[in-house]
């Protein structure tokens, strides 16, 4: 059976483009959007806090050593739900203005930075369910004398068993596996969370007023954003 989904706006059946397509137009995504307008306050609010738990875990990486590897490990999670949690609101609420951001990149950066948030979402649908936090992460021991568990290293993983999804959707797992494979396994946490946190604030920036921008960067997240914008060119996007 092909992969379809029915339009939340008109009740087309159509078939998906994207992951998380939910219409089958732009124009059935805008009229959903007018006739759906949620409290403006309360919707900045909610993603102001997402932001800001984003930014305090991916911060906290540096302060957590590797001696309590338990604690360890439920940091470098609690990271990988946030960033994800970010990533899918901005992709599902903020589409086009999240792939402007990502068009606005140099090729190489911006498959980068495609990769890096892919093969996250492939450890957000495995860890817990399929795999454990210690499958996907290799301890650095001895650890370094300063920058926390940032030098521990995600892990190459086995292919996943697909057999359960349509035809549609083992496409796209394996497109995330293989974006784990070439962007993560082999590279520190630390790399990792630094590439994704810094786009996602920059995607956040271009899609929120100014004062979600204001609440949610501090001077080091801004200083993070602005090295990443004169690497991929992404200053000169203007929303």
């Amino acid at each position: 059976m092909a992969d379809t989904r029915v339009c939340e706006q008109c009740g087309t059946v159509f078939a998906p483009r994207r992951e998380h397509a939910r219409f089958c137009s732009a124009r059935c995504r805008v009229a959903w959007n007018r006739e759906n307008t949620r409290d403006p306050e309360a919707e900045e609010s909610a993603f102001g806090w997402a932001i800001t738990a984003m930014r305090d875990v991916t911060g906290r990486l540096a302060r957590v050593t590797g001696r309590d590897r338990p604690r360890a490990f439920a940091v470098i999670s609690e990271a990988m739900w946030w960033v994800t949690i970010v990533d899918a609101t901005l992709v599902r609420y903020h589409p086009d203005t999240y792939d402007q951001v990502i068009a606005s990149q140099p090729g190489a950066e911006r498959r980068l930075t495609e990769g890096t948030l892919s093969g996250l979402r492939f450890v957000r649908n495995r860890m817990g369910q399929y795999l454990d936090p210690a499958d996907f992460i290799q301890p650095v021991v001895p650890g370094p004398a300063h920058g926390g568990i940032r030098a521990w290293r995600w892990k190459s993983v086995p292919r996943p068993a697909l057999a359960p999804l349509q035809p549609r959707g083992q496409a796209w797992e394996m497109t995330r596996y293989r974006a784990y494979q070439a962007q993560l396994a082999g590279h520190t946490v630390g790399e990792t969370f630094d590439r994704a946190a810094a786009f996602l604030l920059l995607a956040a920036e271009a899609g929120h007023p100014a004062t979600l921008a204001t609440r949610a960067l501090d001077v080091a997240d801004e200083s993070a954003a602005q090295a990443f914008r004169r690497q991929s060119g992404a200053g000169h996007y203007a929303p």
